[in-house]
Parts: C-alpha cells; structure tokens; sequence
C-alpha cells in the first residue's frame, strides 16, 4: 500500500466518524519561537488550550513536519527523519477514551478490503498510564490481548506541552515487527522489535509547575476533555510495506535508487556508503517540501537550515564519488514520489528548482576550491596529533568561502577537530579591520587634496537639506581613491562627489549621515552610501556608479532616502529631549558627552558618576513620552553664540562654534534648547514614541543610554505586548498580575527543588548501611564502596556520605569509597575518599577522580584522601565508576 494510500484511507476513515478533513498546515511556523511545524497537533494547540473555537469538535489531519535538531542522526537509524507526516485525529471536548480506542484498533485491525489498514491482531502491542485502568479495560472490551499490554509510568505513558495547560495519560501502540528483529516480550523489552505506530493522548487534567516528564502537578480535572492523537505516516508506511525503515518506503527509496544510478554504487552493500545514500534521498526530500512552503536557501533562520539540508547532500553524493550536479535528477525523482500526497509540487516545482540548482552550482564551486586546501589542513593535524588550525579554518573562509560548520564537519569525518575557538577570535579582529577601513576610507584621499579643491570653489556648498529633499546640482568634483581629482569616470567605480549644492546631509553632530542618489542628464546612476565633511564647509559624497560615464561639470538630480531621513530626523530630536529628562531628573550636572541619531535608534552618553536607578529611568522614560503627547513644535533660529547661550541654549563641552549658531528648540516656552545643525521633525508628536532599552557605564563617569524611536519603539511595544499576552494565557493571570503569580511561582519552585534535594539526600543516607555491609564483608585485600547514586541533592550532601561511609569502615584494611551521579543542575559528579591504609599503599583519591573524570568528559583532582570531580557525559556514570575500580584493582 502506497504511503498516499496510507493517509488517504486514514482521513477517510475518521471524515466518516464525523470529523472534519484539515489541510496541513504550513512547515513554516507560526510561532516565533521556532522555525518549522514539528508536530502534528501544533497547529490544533489553539483549540486545544482553549484559545479559540474550533470549526468543528472532531478534526482529522495528515500534518508536514521538519525536526533538524537531531540532523546528525539521520540516515543511522530507522527512526531518524528531518521531514515526516503525522496523522492524527482530535476531539475538542466531544469523545474521549473509549471512542479514540475504538477507531485506532478498528482503523488498524479493519480488512483493507473494507476501508483498514488489515494489520493482524495478533502483531499489536499496546502501552498504558499506570493509573488508567480505564484505558486497559476499554482495550479488553475491543477484544484486544490483555498478554499485549504493558504498563509504564509518567516517563513514557503522560503527555503535557511541557509547561502549564493540559495534559493527561496516553495509550501508545506498538507493531511486533517478528523474532528476526529483536527478542520478544513487547516494547518494555526492545523498542526495536516492537515499533510505535500510533498514541492517543486522553487530555483529562490541567497540569501546572512542569520541571520534567515526571516532575509535574495536577491541578485538577479539565471541564472540557481532549483527544490529540499522532500516528506516524513513515513508521506505518515501512511496516506495511514491508521494508526495513523509513528510507526504503515508496516516497522515499526512489531518490536512492536514482543516487545508485548516479554513483554505479549498490545501496545495501556497504553500510557507510548506505548511510550516505540515505542522508541524500531524506534532505532532497526535506529540502524539496521546505522550499514548496516559500522558504528559499540564505544565511539566517530557515533559509539555513534549507541551505544545510541542500550542501549535505551534495556532499553525500561526493563521498559517494559523485562530482557533477546531482540535484537535477535528484529533485524531479522526489517531486514524483510526493506529488500523489502534495499536488501543488506540480505548479511550484520549477521556480523551486531553479533555486536549488543555483545553490548546488554555487556551493560546488566552494567546495572545488576549498576541499583541496582542506585535506592539507587535516593531513597537518593528523601528522603533528593536533587540530586543524583556526588560521587555515579562517582562510577557508575568508579566502574560499568555505563555512565553518563545513569544516566542521569535514574535520569530524575524518576524526579530526578544528581550533573553533581561534577561528571566532580571527573572524572578530576581520571584523574589526573593515570597520577601520570603512573609517578610513572616508579619507581616501590626502587632505590637502580637498584643501586645494576647496580653493577652487567661487562660492560656497549650498547645503539645502533643512527644507530640501531634492536638488537639481552640478558636479564641480570627481575624487578617486590614489588617483585624487579625476575629470571624468566610468561605473563600475566607487567615487567621491563634489556639487554645488546638495540636499545631502554629512554625518555630524552624532546625527548619521543621509543616503540616497544622483542621477545625471546623461544617464550616469550614483548610490550614495555616505556622506563626510572631511574638512570645514565641504560635503563629500561618497557614491557607488553603476550605471555610466560621469563628468565633471555634468547636471544631475540629488535625492536623499526620504524614510530614512524621517527616521533619523525622529531620532535626533528624541536625542534632544532624553538629555532634557535626564538633567530633570538627575540635575544639571547630567551633561552630554556625545550620540548617535541612527534610523529608529539612539544612542546617548551623558556625565554621570553612578548609575541611575530604575525608577529614575522610567521617569525619564515617561517624562519624553508626555511631552510627544503634548506635541510640542520644534523651531529652529540662527543667532550670535554669546545670545544663544544666554537664552540657557545647551552646546557640548568642547565642541568649537562659529559666532553664529543654529539653535533647536522644543515647545514655545523652550523647553528643550539646543546648539545643534542637525534635522529635526518640526513637531514632537510625529516621534510617536520612545523606548528607552538600556543604561550602562561605558567609562569612568560616563553613562550610556539605548532607546528605540518610532518605528523601532512601535516594534518593540508590539513585542513586549505579545510577550505579556502569552505569559497571561500561560499563567491564566490578568497581566496586572502576572509578576505576583511568577514571584509565586518562583517561590514554589525553591521549595520544590528544596524538598527534592531533601528527598535525594535522604536516600542518600539510606544508601550508606548497605554500602557500608558490603564493602566490610568483601573478601578484596582493599575495601571499595563504589554506586552510581542517581540524583544526590546538594553536593556536600554527597562529600558528607563519602566521608560518613569511610570512617564506618575504619582502618582494618584499604578503604577506598566512590561515590558518583547527577548533581542539582544534572551534571554528573564523583567523589573519592581513601583512608590511611589505602594511601599507604599509593592509592590517592586524586588519581582516581582525574581518571574516572575524564571518562565523564570532564577533570577534577583534590587531595590524597580526598577529590572530586565533574564532567559533561552523564550517561557514563558507571562507566567511570568501572574504570576506576579497575584502576583500585590493579594497583
């Protein structure tokens, strides 16, 4: 039976019982806070919670899913897919238990003739909550074999979101997959045999303070029950099919046998290169059905993740000695093993395509360039025992566009590590260096060279940017980096430009400079990136001509980026009135040491010798925000220096003025007045708001304010108010309560992880009498108390036991006591205690934990009579644990 088949008969199966048929829903997900659907029932999480109303009260779904979390994985294990489909059924507060069990076992055990799926009864396996008689009683009545269940507790068997909301026991079903795979007993005895196909959740409770699967408390009894079901489509698909895993199934295998035609390899022969096999068909299906959703390969978010999928597979076919395009015969063999469940591939598969082959055309040439000066690298390490260098990473990056995580994972492949570390530092001072380059480059030519061209000039540079947003303007100056005043130049070319009056204003007085275009009479096309004064009175624009020939002496039109001065000019008059709140509220002395007006952002630095406290912030903060309300104007007056500062205009410490001066002011009494030649908005209202994000110290006596203006500060209002509201429907609290309910919540925490760590330390302490018995009665020449304790609570609870357990057995003969498990943050820890006997026999706790740590993945060390130490593997506690009674051992 066809995978399609597979999905079709379930959805027609349960639009019969009365459910209504959804559409998946798109991979791209809706919630911020992850960038793939991951689960069959997030879309339904809504109706779930009880957010919204659902169309109906018994829906139906065959859900796309992308999980790249555990991408390494893929193509080792049976299980392991980065895109899959969940089938699923759901009902909001109409059936529950009995109906959800009911069409599982009809649906799966139903002749396929009439509609089922016609899988034998007797290959069914089922799981149950401890607590959920019910349950097993309901199977019993369907006639399934009490011999079949199995009951587990709250690790395998209670479902939750994983924090407050719904929960409730759920039955999983297993399929007995036959002796060949695995020993029998049912999926309490190998989860390889006895595959999960289906589990139905029974949501009956609210569930609220969830620390883990086990670590939760019920509330109480829902009003309105749930049913959320998943079955997996894959895992059904191989079963039914017959096959050994996902990969072999009808819309998946297709990709590896066009791969096997491509490589003249044979997929089953060699265990490595099948993984490779499978690795390729699972990403060009993922990377298929991703794009089909809108998504497109980039650097950020999805758009990576896309990317990842495309370059690993290109890569798997390399290493499967394939070195030309593979994905033009690779894409179209998956687009017709998906098409019967997906239609809409047949409209998007070109334009889909086309952007995959582009990316493999690009990344092939990477790695033509790279790969050579890579094998280099790692052949160096693998001679000197060492790892490939940050440097030689950083020129694979740098020189041949070689990403990290490639290297990464090249290295890995073939058991070698990459100094990461010193590759992050390179990139950081690269970094750097450009930074200093674009700087300097706002001089790229001699100074003098714009002192003789100024010289030049019959009248001044008209700056017409106060009232002006475009200019008809002449080119009285061309400049070109090491070539200085040039008459004329073609695009492509990156130039400086001199007119005779300009709209453009130059980066001064904190406020960043305008961008925009020139475009001349006879076709030249300018973008001007940047725009200096690097000597008195002369505006340089720093332009990129794209388009071509431009000539001194040529008219043009000059046109600055509209948006963009809004945005700045919000800013700088935001900038004005910060400082003024700061000085009502902190004092006169509160003077300004510099900023930045950038679009939708702000950056103030002002003389303070302590930090502010929060309460004066958000004074200020509320201060700024009532005069927009008051929508004070904004005027702006030339006058002498001396009468400007008379009027109590502020002008920064320092900072030389002309003898006239440009004043800004703020409200018609002046409420703000400034010396200041920047733009302005001409009333405060049009600022909207303002957000005032961060104050820190950036220096001795000097502080620095963040805020966000406008836009940005609308944004992030926006932000907060949708943090607020989730909170608020989280925690089921008025937002005006949400800081009493967390710190409530916090507290119950304290005393949760209190009583815990009471509770692990009492069975810590119930441990030492056997412990003690056993050493004491051992016939070894030296006495070891050795036990993985699990969970321990404090770890001076554990330094305690080990000490305790060692003077209960004395000096008579060598002590040697071992303690070793997962700490309160679940690092696993060891501890080592020797007596005199064992240490004069050169046995020392310190040898032992630096050994038994590093097993751990870890160090430690202390003295002869007592260590300790740490790692980061926990799942080799008692590992370590046998490397060190060997090393007791033998001495």
């Amino acid at each position: 039976m066809r995978t399609s088949e597979i999905a079709k008969r379930f959805l027609n199966y349960f639009e019969k019982n009365g459910h209504l048929v959804v559409p998946s829903a798109s991979l791209i997900s809706p919630n911020p806070t992850t960038l793939f659907t991951i689960a069959g029932m997030v879309p339904f999480i809504p109706y779930l919670l009880g957010e919204q109303t659902p169309p109906s009260r018994r829906m139906t779904s065959n859900q796309k899913c992308v999980r790249t979390l555990d991408i390494d994985e893929v193509g080792k294990t049976t299980r392991h897919g980065t895109f899959f489909q969940m089938l699923g059924n759901f009902s909001f507060g109409d059936y529950f238990r009995e109906e959800a069990i009911h069409y599982a076992w009809e649906l799966l055990t139903l002749p396929q003739d009439q509609g089922g799926y016609g899988i034998d009864k007797d290959k069914l396996w089922v799981t149950t909550f401890t607590d959920d008689e019910e349950a097993r009683a309901i199977w019993k009545n369907e006639g399934f074999d009490p011999e079949h269940m199995q009951i587990f507790g709250m690790e395998d068997n209670f479902w939750t979101t994983g924090g407050p909301g719904p929960g409730g026991p759920c039955s999983e079903i297993y399929i007995d997959r036959g002796p060949e795979y695995g020993k029998d007993g049912g999926p309490s005895a190998d989860e390889t045999r006895f595959i999960e196909v289906w589990n139905l959740v029974f949501e009956n409770f609210e569930v609220d303070n969830v620390k883990s699967k086990t670590d939760l408390h019920i509330v109480g009894e829902l009003q309105q029950k749930n049913i959320d079901t998943g079955a997996g489509l894959e895992r059904l698909a191989y079963l039914m099919q017959g096959k050994q895993n996902i990969y072999e199934t009808d819309e998946v295998y297709p990709v590896i046998e066009a791969a096997e035609k491509l490589t003249g390899l044979k997929y089953g022969e060699n265990a490595d290169a099948d993984v490779r096999f499978r690795v390729a068909a699972d990403h060009v299906r993922s990377a298929l059905m991703i794009m089909n959703d809108g998504v497109r390969p980039s650097n950020v978010g999805r758009g990576y993740v896309l990317r990842r999928l495309l370059r690993r597979t290109v890569r798997s076919m390399r290493m499967l000695g394939v070195r030309e395009s593979v994905l033009p015969t690779l894409f179209p063999v998956s687009k017709n093993a998906m098409v019967a469940s997906y239609p809409e591939l047949e409209q998007t598969f070109h334009e889909v395509s086309e952007s995959a082959y582009g990316e493999e055309d690009a990344f092939l040439r990477t790695l033509e360039n790279g790969t050579t000066i890579l094998d280099v690298a790692v052949s160096k390490a693998k001679q000197q025992d060492t790892e490939v260098s940050g440097e030689d990473a950083f020129t694979l990056h740098d020189t041949y566009g070689f990403p990290i995580e490639l290297t990464l994972e090249m290295a890995q492949e073939q058991g070698v590590k990459v100094d990461e570390a010193k590759f992050r530092e390179l990139m950081n001072e690269q970094k750097s260096r450009a930074r200093a380059d674009a700087l300097k480059k706002r001089h790229n030519v001699d100074l003098s060279v714009y002192d003789d061209f100024k010289k030049t000039l019959e009248s001044p540079i008209d700056f017409l940017g106060y009232t002006d947003m475009s200019s008809r303007s002449k080119v009285l100056g061309i400049m070109q980096e090491g070539k200085g005043s040039v008459p004329a130049v073609s695009a492509p070319a990156t130039v400086e430009v001199i007119l005779d009056r300009t709209p453009f204003y130059a980066q001064a007085g904190g406020q960043l400079a305008d961008q925009g275009e020139i475009i001349s009479d006879d076709g030249a096309v300018l973008e001007v990136d940047d725009v200096q004064k690097p000597i008195k009175d002369l505006i340089v624009h720093q332009c990129r001509l794209t388009e071509g020939t431009l000539v001194i002496g040529a008219e043009v039109n000059a046109s600055i980026d509209v948006n963009r001065r809004g945005a700045i000019a919000r800013s700088h008059t935001a900038t004005h009135m910060v400082h003024k709140a700061l000085r009502e509220e902190l004092g006169p002395q509160a003077t300004q040491r510099g900023s930045e007006d950038a679009p939708n952002r702000l950056r103030f630095d002002f003389q303070w010798s302590k930090a502010p406290s929060k309460d004066m912030m958000n004074t200020v903060e509320a201060r700024v925000n009532d005069r927009l309300r008051d929508n004070l104007a904004v005027t702006t007056q030339e006058m002498k220096f001396d009468d400007a500062i008379a009027l109590g205009a502020m002008h920064l410490f320092g900072e030389k003025y002309g003898d006239i001066v440009r004043v800004v002011s703020i409200g018609e009494d002046g409420w703000s007045r400034e010396l200041c030649g920047g733009t302005h908005v001409d009333h405060v209202g049009k600022i909207g708001a303002i957000n005032i994000m961060s104050e820190s110290s950036i220096g001795s006596g000097v502080r620095r304010v963040d805020a966000v203006v406008g836009q940005g500060a609308y944004e992030f209002n926006a932000r907060e108010h949708a943090l607020v509201s989730q909170l608020s429907d989280t925690l089921n609290a008025r937002p005006d309560e949400l800081a009493e309910r967390i710190n409530m919540l916090l507290n119950k925490l304290k005393e949760s992880d209190r009583r815990l760590a009471s509770m692990y330390e009492s069975q810590l302490a119930q441990s030492v009498p056997q412990l003690v018995e056993q050493a004491a009665t051992s016939a070894a020449s030296i006495k070891l108390a050795a036990k993985n304790v699990g969970h321990f609570g404090s770890f001076d609870a554990l330094r305690k036991t080990v000490l305790d357990i060692r003077g209960r057995l004395g000096e008579g003969s060598p002590v040697v006591v071992a303690l070793a498990g997962l700490s309160e943050d679940d690092k696993p820890m060891i501890a080592v205690a020797t007596n005199a006997s064992a240490r004069e026999q050169g046995i020392k706790a310190g040898d032992l934990v630096r050994n038994a740590s590093k097993v751990l993945g870890g160090g430690g060390g202390g003295k002869p009579d007592f260590a300790q130490g740490g790692g980061a593997d926990a799942n080799k506690i008692d590992e370590a644990l046998q490397a060190l009674q060997a090393q007791v051992m033998n001495g």
